[in-house]
């Protein structure tokens, strides 16, 4: 085929520098296998088992809700709190933290394999209906809980407004699960409610963490301060059963009362998941006495405000132990207009202590109890039953007198004259102004 010596040594040279080639490819071939061969196996059995349930499986199927399925397991295997939102969820989501959705008004999680409360928002179906922060949520209708993932739990409990789902609950001291028949309505979740408690005293609750929930704070402590000749002596911020919400919002409402310093960090794998936040000296509050309550349906968002405020030992924390959910959710928008929800971080309060699957735990606890008012004398005599008394011919010092006579302008509600944890927040409050004022003199 060549014509002379010189053309063989040429093709014999191509051809030696081709194998070298062809055995240089397949070495650096073997060592990128060699490399991602796991991450490449994994995905290469994914679509195998695709395309057999495509092809074999009993009926036909939609490649998309496979896809959606398998995303599905594959997050639901990482933790309680990362899920795949599909179009019409993710829809929902983003107008839940505007403070407005249908359902039930119940804030749930995956705990010890169970769908759990967390807590249920407060003057809604759930809480109305007395469900309470801790159950454990065995059948939706005649659906049982155990292996659904937390986005399809919510999914079966939304529905039309009027219309009635049944939820089978086990509760600690129940003897036997017990089925509880709600009402769907439209959940309007009031982010800031506020009460002037006494002369001088607010009342603060955040029910949830929103997109407006420090400018509807910032509105409501003017408002107290108005109210109350200018200045507050002391206030009283209710987190209970405050299931958490915008990271963002619990910073901001942390910085009212905190001139400077750290206020929460977060430590991910990604650069981006690595973020502190600190207060900033404008439009602190004064240093009124403050305490904060909170108890096991207060997570995430209210504990990070809770976490901050004790350790700038700027408020005296009451209740019982939070929820312990110390992770961050990041939502990551994708291409066919669906949503991921990832726990992308960690959170940390200002001395770096993680509250993950631990909580806050309070400086004074105080467990829930009701107060009920009675009219009876117990058989206890006091002076002015006894005849011929003394009366009291009103000679009091004028500036002892003063007020005495003047009819309270605020009235405290019926449930928060009968709430025990707020009415032993107030007595600490009025404590602490008594000996103040014990020390001046």
């Amino acid at each position: 085929m060549f014509k002379n010596g010189r053309g063989k040594k040429i093709a014999l040279l191509v051809a030696s520098l081709m194998t070298l080639m062809m055995l240089g490819g397949v070495v650096v071939q073997k060592q990128c296998a060699a490399e991602g061969s796991n991450d490449y196996d994994s995905i290469e059995l994914f679509t195998d088992v695709l395309a057999i349930v495509k092809k074999s499986y009993v009926e036909e199927v939609d490649t998309k809700k496979l896809i959606y399925g398998a995303i599905n397991g594959m997050l639901a295997s990482l933790d309680p709190h990362s899920s795949f939102m599909p179009p019409d969820m993710y829809k929902e989501m983003r107008i839940d933290t505007k403070g407005s959705f249908g359902g039930l008004g119940i804030e749930i999680t995956i705990k010890d394999g169970l769908l759990t409360v967390i807590s249920p928002i407060e003057d809604t179906p759930a809480f109305r209906a007395g469900i309470k922060a801790g159950d454990q949520i065995l059948k939706i209708e005649d659906k049982f809980t155990k292996d659904l993932t937390i986005m399809d739990a919510v999914k079966r409990m939304r529905g039309p407004k009027g219309t009635k789902v049944t939820l089978t609950i086990m509760r600690e001291g129940f003897d036997k699960p017990k089925e509880f028949t709600l009402v769907r309505d439209i959940i309007q979740v009031k982010s800031v409610r506020y009460k002037t408690l006494d002369d001088g005293y607010g009342y603060v609750r955040i029910a949830q963490f929103q997109e407006k929930t420090d400018e509807d704070l910032s509105k409501a402590l003017a408002s107290l301060k108005q109210e109350n000749g200018g200045s507050l002596k002391g206030l009283i911020l209710d987190l209970r059963n405050d299931p958490g919400g915008l990271l963002d919002q619990a910073v901001k409402v942390a910085d009212h009362f905190i001139s400077d310093g750290l206020i929460v960090y977060t430590e991910g794998r990604e650069k981006d998941s690595r973020m502190q936040f600190s207060a900033r000296a404008s439009g602190t509050e004064p240093n009124y006495p403050l305490v904060v309550l909170i108890n096991s349906g207060s997570a995430s968002a209210s504990e990070i405000v809770a976490g901050a405020l004790q350790d700038h030992k700027r408020a005296v924390i009451m209740g019982t132990q939070s929820f312990g959910k110390g992770s961050v959710q990041t939502i990551i928008p994708l291409s066919d207009e669906s949503g991921l929800r990832l726990t992308t971080a960690l959170y940390y309060t200002p001395s770096g202590r993680s509250i993950q699957a631990k909580g806050i735990t309070p400086d004074i606890v105080v467990e829930r109890a009701e107060i009920q008012a009675t009219d009876r004398k117990e058989g206890h005599i006091r002076e002015k039953d006894l005849e011929n008394h003394f009366e009291n011919e009103g000679k009091d010092k004028p500036e002892n007198q003063a007020g005495k006579d003047k009819t309270p302008v605020h009235k405290i509600d019926e449930q928060l004259k009968g709430d025990y944890q707020v009415q032993r927040a107030l007595d600490l409050l009025k404590g602490w102004e008594i000996l103040k004022n014990i020390n001046k003199d």
